[in-house]
């Protein structure tokens, strides 16, 4: 059988460039960042979906609240124009009335609600909008970071380290939404 010689090691082996630890450090640490905004971002995301839900939801029950009303009121206008009983007619379009003052009351608190709910889908969009771009600039920092190993020039870590600093701070301000 033939022997076959494994080389361990990358050339470095004795540990003779201390950059190489740092920049390969600095790339452990990014790919924890880039985990957390990732997973920040899929979150986001998740509520965004939920929240369009709801919003949804409440848009069809106000449509549904409005079609009782308008029934409401042709109801009421067919009673008036088809009445041959004043007394009865006069009942019938006071509850239709009322009932297309209550539709139209609900309607409104209803729309309230999915305005709220189209608001906080807004607002969790942008904030997925932000952690997605910070996980990009991560991404980039990584690579960036890692082709150090390969091409052993110094400028790659240190735009790795911009770009990976920047997809933080791009992460960190959707915090602040």
């Amino acid at each position: 059988m033939a022997e076959i010689e494994v080389h361990q090691g990358h050339g470095h082996a004795d540990g003779s460039d201390p950059l190489a630890r740092r920049v390969g450090l600095g790339v452990g640490i990014i790919g924890v960042v880039l985990a957390v905004v990732t997973i920040a971002a899929h979150r986001e995301h998740t509520t965004a979906v939920i929240e369009r839900t709801k919003s949804n939801d409440q848009w069809a029950y106000y449509q549904a609240k409005k079609t009782r009303e308008h029934m409401s009121e042709v109801g009421n206008e067919l009673v008036e124009a088809l009445a041959t009983d004043s007394a009865r007619a006069q009942a019938a379009s006071a509850k239709l009335g009322s009932l297309a003052a209550r539709y139209k009351a609900e309607a409104e608190e209803i729309q309230n609600h999915a305005r709220e709910f189209d608001a906080t889908t807004e607002r969790s969009e942008r904030k997925a909008l932000r952690f997605d771009l910070g996980e990009g600039f991560l991404e980039l920092g990584l690579v960036l970071s890692s082709l150090y190993f390969l091409g052993r020039q110094r400028l790659f870590p240190l735009w790795g380290g911009i770009s990976a600093l920047t997809g933080l701070a791009v992460a960190l301000s959707a915090l602040a939404l």
